[in-house]
């Protein structure tokens, strides 16, 4: 194991595809010679080059054009989008075009393309460059989506996806970047599609998403000083969705609350809920809970924001509250 930042994670995992398969090749915004805005690509074009390292224009549809366009040659891009806000401004090509191509071809063509993207609040952006908008990606069949919550992850799902043969949106999020923590070293690739239990707990579910996963795990040390045992779900994959996991354990907890910083308003939260819903309502001792970012754009001012996102403090009086 090394200890890594999650950039630095997320790095190794390109590097390690980019070593593995020559037809993988990365291209974005400031990704090679300045080493990314978030500086998550530093030290890639010193060692593979211009041709497969490959800074492009200002513009979010040249770049997610020419990935689909690679994808149908048979090569493997990585496409970096700087802030997953600006998936807005070529939404229609990853919604209309990359998303379907493989229905639209009867299967004859495939995009094996993974487009990454910064994602989150906590850097003080402001409500165009903070958003988490991982549930609009979730919401289009045909596209795979993963969120790491640890730089293993970053490393691993980010291998993972570059191995798919469909596209994967990878929501990577700003506030991890600079978090460390053990990685494999070599090697290192997770399946798209599995839930992790981050702490095993007997009286309640908290699951949780990228950022929120670190916030639910300091809520359920607190919840313990208060006799409240929490086990901690980090959905890492939102499609595939690992509902297994999931209901496993609620259905020994009976207890379910989700952490989510997306807005409220059909979250990834309510479609895991609705499903606890339909198929453990029996097994359930009270209402599903979800903690959540309200419908608004997030606020410019600092308090404000960090008012507004789930907090570890939020987290707790939800659960104490509901539990009684």
């Amino acid at each position: 194991m090394a200890e890594l930042t999650y950039r630095q994670a997320v790095a190794e995992g390109i590097a390690q595809e980019m070593e593995r398969d020559p037809l993988v090749f990365l291209l974005g915004e400031d990704v090679a010679d300045a080493g990314g805005a978030f500086k998550a690509t530093v030290g890639l074009l010193e060692r593979f080059g211009p041709e497969r390292v490959r800074d492009t224009p200002i513009s979010e549809e040249a770049i997610v054009g020419a990935a689909m366009g690679a994808a149908m040659t048979g090569l493997r891009p990585i496409a970096e989008i700087m802030f997953s806000d600006f998936l807005a401004t070529c939404w229609d090509l990853i919604a209309n075009q990359i998303a379907k191509t493989r229905y639209m071809t009867n299967g004859q063509i495939s995009l094996p393309l993974v487009i990454r993207t910064a994602n989150g609040a906590g850097s003080r952006f402001g409500a165009q460059h903070s958003q988490s908008l991982e549930s609009w990606a979730m919401a289009v069949p045909g596209l795979k989506v993963v969120a790491p919550a640890t730089p293993a992850d970053a490393k691993g799902l980010l291998a993972g996806a570059i191995r798919e043969p469909d596209p994967v949106i990878v929501f990577e999020h700003k506030s991890l970047y600079a978090s460390k923590g053990e990685v494999p070293e070599g090697e290192h690739v997770e399946e798209l599609g599995r839930a992790l239990v981050r702490r095993a707990g007997e009286d309640v579910t908290i699951v949780a998403l990228a950022a929120m996963v670190p916030r639910a795990l300091d809520a359920a040390e607190r919840l313990r000083e208060e006799g409240v045992d929490a086990e901690v779900i980090d959905v890492r994959s939102l499609v595939p969705l690992d509902m297994s996991t999931i209901a496993s354990s609620v259905a020994k907890t009976s207890r379910m609350f989700t952490v989510e910083e997306n807005p409220r308003l059909c979250g990834w939260g309510a479609e895991i809920a609705s499903i606890v819903a339909e198929g453990l309502f029996d097994d359930l001792d009270g209402p599903i809970v979800r903690i959540t970012t309200p419908h608004v754009p997030l606020p410019a001012a600092d308090e404000l924001e960090d008012a507004t996102v789930p907090s570890v403090e939020r987290i707790v009086r939800a659960v104490l509250a509901a539990i009684g």
